[in-house]
């Protein structure tokens, strides 16, 4: 016969069980490009310094070659959500119906730059007629900018998509590509060295500078489903933001995670990244950016207002 203690304590065990899912760590799948960049290294970073954690978040990252192959992730619905997308491309496809919705600013301005072995004999873009000159993948900021120093500069190279930052290093070296692309901090050392010379950096262009040129993107059923923790995710990256500009252990946890020195890893933040372009509420520029699209034929036309208003959906931030 069961005593009273003993049903007493199965009916507490079963209470506790009822409301354990409510207080379980919900999983998000994230899609992330360029691993090792201080821009996209809030999720990795913050999460090893517990700030998803208190949110209730636990993060599963995958690393890609650039931002065409997270928006697949994204829109495929592999990932729930996708740091680092470039903006053209982003509406491009959501004209086209993908599903998918901007909820954050990646990167307002331009971090990536452009090299060349030591030996070349270019010395700037106007030097690139006739030249191959890097991107990592199709749709990509660093594609849209290649495009753009074409045009600003109106020389004939060719654009070729090389994909993430070692691989292009090792053809740009090899001399199969002329120009390469980077962002930092990759490529920094080789340049102090003298191995490389960085000949325009993405900044140069007056359309970028105060473009968002990155997004941060979520799967629309998973919107849908789970609106409410992508908003947290959203918190707890501002958070991490925040902390990454703050506290002097988030450089020391950058420079372990990208392989650098702690002086490279403040020369990265420091002169590559401005705070305010990180904001991820920040959102501006996006007349030029869609100006840039229909000229590279992005976008056959700009986006409505009512169409902005569908694709940007970033959740207040809470107090």
């Amino acid at each position: 016969m069961i005593s009273m203690r003993t049903a007493c304590a199965a009916l507490l065990l079963a209470i506790a069980g009822a409301g354990a899912p409510l207080s379980a760590q919900e999983h998000l799948k994230l899609a992330i490009g360029a691993r090792g960049n201080w821009e996209t290294a809030a999720s990795e970073l913050g999460q090893n310094a517990g700030i998803f954690k208190q949110h209730g978040l636990v993060l599963d990252l995958l690393y890609t070659q650039g931002s065409g192959e997270t928006q697949q992730a994204v829109i495929s619905g592999s990932a729930d959500i996708g740091i680092g997308l470039g903006t053209t491309s982003v509406m491009a496809a959501f004209a086209r119906g993908a599903p998918l919705k901007v909820i954050g600013n990646a990167s307002t301005g331009s971090s990536e730059f452009w090299y060349v072995p030591a030996g070349s004999s270019v010395h700037s873009m106007k030097d690139a007629g006739g030249k191959t000159i890097a991107y990592s993948t199709a749709g990509s900021s660093s594609h849209i900018e290649v495009l753009g120093f074409i045009k600003h500069y109106a020389v004939d190279a060719k654009p070729v998509a090389t994909g993430g930052t070692a691989a292009t290093f090792t053809q740009v070296m090899s001399g199969q590509i002329d120009i390469g692309w980077s962002s930092p901090p990759f490529g920094l050392e080789a340049a102090r060295d003298g191995k490389i010379r960085i000949v325009a950096y993405g900044r140069d262009l007056p359309s970028v500078r105060d473009q968002t040129i990155r997004v941060i993107a979520a799967n629309v059923q998973f919107l849908r489903q789970r609106g409410e923790v992508a908003a947290r995710f959203m918190q707890a990256y501002r958070a991490a933001i925040a902390w990454m500009y703050s506290d002097p252990a988030a450089l020391n946890a950058y420079a372990a995670f990208a392989g650098v020195a702690p002086g490279t890893a403040q020369q990265v933040r420091d002169d590559f990244y401005p705070r305010k372009g990180l904001d991820p509420d920040r959102i501006s520029g996006l007349d030029a950016v869609m100006a840039d699209g229909v000229s590279f034929k992005y976008l056959s036309a700009p986006l409505s207002k009512e169409q902005l208003a569908q694709l940007f959906q970033i959740a207040p931030a809470r107090n």
